[in-house]
């Protein structure tokens, strides 16, 4: 079997544990991720890293560079996912990581660095309505307010976080330190249609957008529905109706922004009962950070304008804030010249959706390369990757380590520069 197929194959093992039988979940510090954490590491070993589990459960795995004192770069994704997920959005570039270094053992190298395979225990989001929570503690960016936190079953973070086996209190020191890494580099599938359409197997990041979460509540007042007339009714769902059209509306007249309600609830949720409350999370992302927070605000104002005029209450409070990250032009134009090997053409797109490279490009340059999925379909079960366009993949991450390591040497094992920030690179 080629490393393709073995990658794709690790895959499917992967999918088979989850905390939800029938379905591919994998939520944050739960059982399936302790299971996810023991297999992925076991592979991480059999490449010839050392592994290790930090204080929120990152799996990270060590490959020693030929000088004990160089930089590390950094490669992976995440390994938790959605609810009934595809299996290959986050697992992919972990597990694509892993068969480099694996290779890099066959062949008996190593690098004038050290290669650091990490497995981020939360980049979803899914359990404690926060995304990155894996990528955020080893930028130094978490928030430990964030431990009270509770989630659908009344556990709180500090406590899941403990019953899996990590430790709150160390949090802290499990960042990373800026001055020892060379970069980030994160394979992951495109979750859109570009490449499809272009129909070539792999792209270049050229930014992440960012992204701005909120939670929105309107509180009116139940009612019978058959005894409320019309004009005295105090109706929150109907509000919660009206503000999402806005959204929909106001993201339309925005060049480039998208804003999503994906979740609604209704109380009490009775068919002959006047809805007296709606809660509602509001999803806004944009490669600018100026634009993405106009239209968060724009969105707030249109709510309590409609809370207002309908005399309700409104609560909006703010859960996920990221900014834009642009990539590293350098390690970019490397993937650039690594892909030029293997396909004829060479796109260039930013990513509206966000990636823990987000995160990690605050403390060190990053770069992504993307692998077309069919249809362009993702956090669906339908998730489907061509092994071929994995193989390509594969030798495109293989070549840029060999080239990383004569261009890092040649700059006598200096750090990339950061590269500016906010500013989207269009598709090419």
């Amino acid at each position: 079997m080629n490393d393709a197929g073995k990658i794709m194959q690790r895959t499917d093992v992967l999918a088979k544990i989850s905390d939800e039988p029938g379905k591919i979940t994998r939520t944050f510090a739960s059982p399936a991720m302790r299971r996810a954490n023991a297999l992925v590491g076991k592979w991480m070993r059999a490449a010839g890293m050392k592994t290790r589990v930090d204080a929120i459960g990152n799996l990270i795995g060590h490959y020693a560079g030929a000088n004990p004192d160089a930089k590390i770069l950094l490669l992976g994704s995440h390994l938790d996912t959605v609810r009934n997920a595809g299996k290959f959005d986050g697992p992919l570039g972990v597990l694509l990581a892993i068969a480099c270094v694996e290779q890099l053992r066959r062949r008996k190298l190593r690098l004038p660095f050290a290669i650091e395979v990490i497995g981020f225990s939360d980049e979803e989001g899914v359990r404690y309505q926060t995304a990155y929570l894996g990528s955020k503690v080893l930028a130094g960016s978490f928030n430990p307010k964030d431990l009270q936190r509770r989630d659908a079953s009344d556990i709180s973070m500090a406590d899941a976080i403990k019953l899996f086996g990590g430790d709150p209190a160390k949090i802290k020191s499990a960042r990373l330190n800026p001055k020892n890494l060379l970069g980030y580099v994160e394979a992951h599938i495109e979750q859109g249609p570009v490449l499809e359409s272009k129909n070539l197997a792999v792209g270049i990041v050229t930014a992440i957008a960012g992204q701005t979460r909120a939670r929105v509540r309107f509180t009116g007042r139940a009612g019978h529905a058959g005894t409320t007339p019309m004009s005295l009714r105090k109706d929150a769902l109907c509000a919660a109706a009206k503000f999402i059209l806005s959204a929909e509306s106001l993201a339309r007249k925005t060049p480039g922004a998208v804003a999503t309600v994906g979740e609604l609830s209704v109380q009490p949720g009775a068919s002959n009962v006047i809805p007296g409350e709606v809660g509602l999370t509001l999803d806004v992302r944009h490669g600018s950070d100026a634009v993405r927070k106009s239209v968060h605000v724009g969105l707030k104002r249109i709510a309590a304008q409609i809370a207002r005029r309908r005399k309700l209450r409104l609560a909006v409070e703010v859960v996920h804030e990221v900014a834009a990250v642009n990539c590293s032009p350098e390690l970019s134009q490397l993937l650039g010249q690594s892909v030029a090997r293997r396909q004829l053409k060479i796109v260039r797109l930013p990513s509206g959706a966000g990636h823990d490279a987000a995160i990690m490009g605050k403390i060190a340059p990053a770069a992504m390369l993307f692998i077309r999925c069919k249809n362009g379909v993702s956090h669906d079960p339908a998730e489907s990757v061509k092994t071929q366009d994995v193989k390509v993949a594969f030798d495109v991450m293989n070549d840029f380590l060999q080239s990383l390591a004569l261009k890092y040497e040649s700059l006598g094992g200096k750090k990339f520069a950061k590269p500016p920030a906010n500013l989207v690179k269009p598709i090419l």
